[in-house]
């Protein structure tokens, strides 16, 4: 993905426009995988709801371990689009591709890598430590 010829300057409204056809497209992707996730959660349900005779706990455990398994899916795809979401809101500011913690312009390789990056690899590594 293109984010900048020179960080530190005006991005052209070409370029602009090539990321966020991008992160659009990312999102529209992470839409659907919900959509699909949402769908087979559905089922998972429904297959538990309606297929419970002769259960033993082994057959509860199971049960309960996929449905938090497909809870935790849709949990994870919903982040992360509400990053490209994030993302996108950044680029109408002006911000995308800035740091949200020091100010620092984000570096190309990194946004390539990883579109929705709102801080720099060094900010990451300081907020990683601090959690860890």
């Amino acid at each position: 993905m293109l984010v900048n010829e020179a960080i530190g300057t005006r991005r052209s409204a070409a370029d602009s426009d090539q990321i966020r056809r991008a992160l659009q497209a990312r999102y529209d992707e992470l839409t659907v995988e919900y959509d699909e996730a949402l769908a087979q959660s559905q089922v998972l349900r429904l297959v538990e709801v309606g297929d419970t005779a002769g259960d033993d706990q082994a057959d509860s455990g199971t049960k309960t371990a996929e449905r938090d398994t497909a809870q935790s899916l849709l949990r994870t795809i919903l982040d992360r689009r509400a990053q490209f979401e994030h993302a996108l809101s950044r680029l109408d500011e002006g911000t995308y591709g800035w740091c949200e913690g020091c100010g620092d312009s984000i570096p190309v390789e990194r946004l390539e890598i990883f579109p929705s990056a709102t801080t720099c690899v060094t900010c990451k590594q300081s907020r990683e430590r601090r959690a860890a």
